[in-house]
């Protein structure tokens, strides 16, 4: 059974999908099951994966790499970040060669930040 908000991957062709409504089936593609990612909050390697909010006067920034920035590099590179607001989600997509960062205009008392590497996977904080 799937749940809101779970993110999986095609270990074949590398779709990501999030869920946006529990399910009972099984997610697949390339007649293969999906993987679920799992979050992971501690960093154990060099570059940095787990996602800091800072609270700016017109809503949130949310960065990878609090001391040192993540690598963004075409092998190596954080795919998105997702702020997840009182309940609303908002993502912003990266590319190879921006800053892995992400701005969002909300208004918001509970938030949390995902984001994911195309190497290391998903990374929540």
């Amino acid at each position: 059974m799937t749940q809101k908000l779970e993110v999986y991957k095609c270990d074949v062709c590398g779709n990501i999908v999030e869920v946006l409504q529990n399910g009972e089936g099984q997610l697949v593609c390339c007649d293969q099951p999906m993987t679920l990612q799992q979050e992971k909050t501690k960093d154990a390697a060099t570059e940095k994966h787990v996602p800091y909010i800072e609270k700016t006067k017109d809503g949130y920034e949310v960065m990878v790499g609090q001391n040192a920035a993540h690598p963004m590099e075409k092998q190596h590179y954080i795919q998105w970040i997702e702020l997840l607001a009182d309940g609303k989600a908002y993502r912003q997509f990266l590319n190879p060669g921006e800053a892995p960062e992400g701005t969002f205009a909300v208004t918001a008392e509970k938030v949390t930040a995902r984001e994911y590497c195309n190497v290391h996977g998903l990374w929540k904080g």
